[in-house]
């Protein structure tokens, strides 16, 4: 296979197309706004994506539709080379918008902007930056207010120290009540069209070549001075799946919200990078409802962001509902992808528990060849797995639960902090009830071993018994034949266990076939479903 000729970086930011080279394939995009734009509204407060001062908009068109596409993002852990073909938006071009739409007489500030002020919504400011993109994103989104749970949600990535939410939502409120202003979409649509349609362009798939990080920096790596750091980015499943098997010990790369931690916090050089985010297909979700007699299942293309792999879940299982909205924020959940998520392999990870009891099964492809396994099988130790040399994560079969067949399912998340944090125990139920015997049960659970797994011992005790309190103690005691968890920063064992155990009987509370208690009845948060 020849790959495609290695050319710059081409996006669109401040109305001008830019053109990169020589960078670096792991700068990030806050790295080039502060330091080559010196656009620097773009704030640098974690460089890990959890605070959200970095906030940035970035926006694609739509193949299929010719419509504009925007998703906020983490700029500190997104590399420069991901933004090729696409347009960037900063804190500069919302101010740049509410200017050019001003009145003679009236502020240049977006509205977002002026409602930020108006309701006192910053102290120091470091953070207003991220505050103000995430506003304005959902300011293009809807042309009325939301209601302030659904506003705090899409704020959840953002974090204020100093000055605290209740004025930050209030100007999420009222920046509906200045006139309107909005972005010229058919403009940027058309820089989009004319990027992608110059000679520069060849085509979608992209190979762009740069110094690695420590020959740009002149400091001292396990490279070669100068050695050039390559980043593959194929635009079809073939190709992918031919680059793969040509480059097993290449890094595969999808939203970076792992990877770009190991830049930022370990300083390591990922050598060789194969990016899938170019890959429509793997991005594809689909339904088989079932017509056929079997049970309706979801395919989840690997390259699925979490925001679009979870609100489809969601869709079908409403009981997933609260926990896709706090599968960590808006910006992380538009970058990442729920095929990332899987193999990464993380024990604390939210989504292997919830696919577990789920009865996932993952396609996994090297080559021309495939091959389906149990997401059960798929970890075999502490961030191992099963993959093989060039194999990948195509698509994430998740079969879908069905109520009138007395299937339930649940899904809860322990953290230290309600939103955007990591979990210190992670768990998804499924039972089917046979009228009040327990004919099936599925627990999936994370953060309780070094691997996401199931509670084989628990789901013994369950199966095949009367779904009452006396079976429920039984499943909690199994507990401790499946798991001996361990003492980290986020939990102690003993908290862990007791907490897992107090989730099953949560679990029973609401399930119950007696007087079963509604969401709103067992949290103190308002319900979500």
């Amino acid at each position: 296979m020849n790959p495609p000729t290695p050319r710059p970086i081409r996006f669109v930011h401040r109305g001008q197309i830019q053109q990169v080279e020589g960078l670096p394939p792991t700068t990030t995009v806050l790295q080039w706004l502060r330091e080559h734009a010196h656009c620097t509204g773009t704030k640098e407060g974690c460089a890990e994506g959890d605070c959200g001062a970095c906030t940035v908009v970035v926006a694609e068109r739509d193949p299929a539709t010719g419509d504009l596409h925007r998703r906020t993002v983490n700029s500190c852990i997104q590399f420069l080379p991901t933004l090729d073909g696409q347009v960037l938006f900063t804190v500069e071009d919302v101010s740049d918008i509410g200017r050019q739409a001003a009145a003679p007489a009236s502020t240049s500030l977006h509205p977002c902007q002026e409602a930020l002020v108006s309701c006192h919504g910053s102290q120091c400011g470091f953070c207003t930056p991220g505050f103000v993109m995430s506003l304005w994103h959902e300011y293009e989104r809807h042309e009325q207010p939301q209601p302030r749970t659904a506003l705090a949600d899409a704020l959840s990535g953002n974090l204020c120290r100093c000055t605290g939410y209740r004025p930050i939502l209030d100007a999420g409120e009222q920046m509906y009540a200045a006139p309107r202003v909005t972005l010229d979409t058919a403009r940027v649509v058309a820089q989009l069209a004319g990027l992608q349609a110059s000679s520069a362009w060849s085509g979608s798939s992209f190979v762009y070549e740069g110094p690695d990080r420590a020959a740009a920096s002149g400091t001292a790596s396990g490279a070669a001075p100068g050695q050039v750091q390559r980043f593959h980015a194929p635009a079809t499943l073939d190709e992918l799946a031919a680059l793969r098997e040509a480059l097993p010990q290449a890094r595969l790369l999808a939203g970076a919200t792992d990877i770009g931690l190991w830049v930022n916090k370990q300083f390591r050089e990922l050598g060789e990078i194969i990016y899938v985010g170019k890959v429509a297909e793997l991005q594809r979700i689909t339904l088989d409802d079932g017509s056929g007699g079997q049970r309706p299942l979801l395919e989840i293309g690997a390259g699925a962001s979490l925001e679009a792999a979870w609100s489809t879940l969601a869709q079908h299982v409403p009981e997933l509902k609260e926990i896709w909205l706090r599968f960590a924020s808006p910006p992380v959940r538009h970058a990442g992808t729920l095929g990332g998520n899987i193999a990464n392999g993380s024990p604390i990870g939210d989504s292997a528990p919830i696919l577990l009891s789920l009865g996932a099964s993952l396609v996994l492809r090297k080559g021309t060849a495939t091959r389906e396994v149990p997401l059960s099988a798929f970890y075999l130790d502490y961030m191992k797995n099963d993959l093989q040399a060039g194999e990948f994560v195509q698509v994430i079969r998740v079969p879908l639960s069905q109520a009138d067949a007395g299937e339930v399912v649940r899904a809860y998340k322990l953290s230290k902090r309600r939103d955007s944090d990591i979990s210190a125990v992670c768990a998804g139920f499924f039972i089917r009830l046979d009228g009040e015997r327990i004919a099936e049960a599925r627990l999936g659970w994370g953060g309780m071993a070094a691997t996401a797994r199931r509670a084989t011992a628990t789901e013994a005790a369950l199966t095949g018994q009367p779904w009452n309190e006396a079976t429920l103690r039984a499943a909690q005691a199994a507990l401790a034949q499946d798991f001996q968890p361990l003492t980290d920063l986020r939990a102690s064992a003993g908290y862990r266990m007791k907490a897992a155990q107090n989730l099953l009987e949560r679990f029973w509370l609401e399930t119950r076939p007696g007087a079963p208690l509604r969401a709103d009845e067992v949290q103190v948060w308002p319900a979500t479903c």
